[in-house]
């Protein structure tokens, strides 16, 4: 009986500590809008370990690619070393002594999994050691023997022969743009600017604007059309990584050399066909960017905040008219307004986030209306998460505050 009380008692005890803590403080609301997103992440995140889901949290991943990228910019921004450290900590759970990277699979030639380079090549910049430097030297060797379509595009992964993905663009390009510059290679800038010439050439519809989610080259795909071979969708996030690989890319190759002025007038094509599709009353995007009155689709926040991080930077950048920094901040506002929700801690939750989506694969994806609106959401979601914390910070840059605006209290 006296070990059920004591029991009891420790129950209560827990139970009571978890309530208090729940109900402090720990994001303060006059903080700048980036800093509390990142806080945020931080302290949901203990351990630096980057995801919350069984599925991925073991796995180098290009999710813990996008975020560790996003705090990454946050620490140059604030130049706190807590954000760096969590970088370190996290990297430092995937690459051993020798180099190596857990989990990991060279013969594999997934493009996804090159894009927590980026960070690699930060930590080594940063800190000199050679482990990173080893990792990085293992995915660029990965892109050296990646496989290609006939035209020069790199495939997204060995198991979908044949097919360029917008996806894949800034699973690649960003990592191999910073290691040419970082290794004093400038030969492979024209490949990287190809890659995105390529696509946009073989996904972009002439009538909007607006570049479909995907290319296979072969034609024999189920969802490839038989002609072109695109995919039959203009699906939000595929088009958001792309924009984002546009101004990060841009951010690296130097200034004088001369086909940068390609990658701008891409970057700029889209940006004039993209904020026509805006939500009228939210100014977010759907989940199926052209489609908003049909039933099942969505306001998404993954692709909303890629593409305003994209029309933000590239605006402050001097790439886009300055028109563009309205745009991001208006529909960024919409982000607050109506897919965020502040807990009591002052955690703020971003919501409608596409899970996942893709082509092909088993059970079989065939880019249909019906099969993107199917795939679940989530809360918080890196794919969102990251691009959230990007965009505000973009947008602090350009003098935009938006610690005024209540937002909805979590239940």
């Amino acid at each position: 009986m006296k070990k059920y009380f004591v029991l009891v008692i420790i129950l209560c005890t827990n139970i009571l500590s978890y309530s208090q803590e729940h109900n402090k403080l720990l994001v303060d609301k006059n903080l700048p809008m980036f800093v509390r997103l990142a806080d945020s992440f931080l302290l949901r995140h203990p351990g630096a370990v980057t995801y919350d889901s069984i599925f991925t949290e073991t796995k180098w991943n290009y999710e813990q690619g996008l975020l560790l990228e996003a705090l990454y910019q946050v620490y140059l921004y604030t130049g706190n070393e807590k954000y760096f450290q969590f970088i370190k900590d996290n990297l430092d759970q995937y690459i051993e002594e020798n180099g190596k990277i857990k989990t990991y699979k060279f013969e594999n030639f997934n493009i996804d999994l090159v894009n927590p380079g980026r960070a690699l090549l930060h930590t080594y910049s940063k800190t000199g050691i050679e482990k990173f430097k080893i990792a990085a030297d293992t995915l660029r060797k990965q892109l050296t023997y990646h496989l290609r379509t006939k035209s020069g595009g790199f495939w997204h992964k060995f198991i979908y022969p044949n097919q360029m993905w917008l996806d894949g663009l800034y699973m690649g390009q960003p990592f191999y743009a910073l290691y040419s510059k970082m290794n004093n290679q400038p030969q492979f800038y024209d490949d990287i600017v190809n890659q995105f010439v390529l696509i946009e050439r073989k996904t972009r519809d002439k009538k909007t604007g607006l570049l479909y989610h995907a290319w296979d080259e072969s034609k024999e795909q189920k969802w490839a059309d038989p002609k072109t071979g695109r995919s039959p969708n203009f699906w939000g996030r595929a088009m958001g990584w792309y924009a984002m690989a546009l101004v990060d890319v841009l951010d690296i190759l130097p200034e004088n050399y001369s086909k940068r002025v390609e990658l701008k007038k891409i970057l700029q094509r889209f940006a004039e066909a993209i904020v026509k599709y805006r939500d009228k009353k939210t100014n977010i995007w759907y989940q199926v960017v052209d489609q908003p009155d049909r039933e099942g689709n969505y306001l998404e926040a993954s692709a909303t905040s890629m593409f305003t991080y994209a029309l933000a930077k590239g605006a402050n950048k001097g790439y886009l008219n300055k028109k563009y920094l309205n745009i991001a901040k208006n529909v960024f506002e919409g982000l607050l307004k109506n897919l965020t929700k502040i807990e009591n801690t002052g955690y703020i939750n971003l919501y409608n986030i596409c899970r996942s989506a893709g082509l092909g694969g088993t059970p079989y994806r065939d880019g249909s209306f019906e099969y993107y609106i199917s795939e679940p959401r989530k809360m918080n979601d890196p794919k969102g998460y990251g691009p959230f914390i990007l965009a505000a910070l973009e947008l602090d840059k350009a003098g935009f505050k938006f610690n005024s605006i209540e937002l909805q209290k979590a239940d």
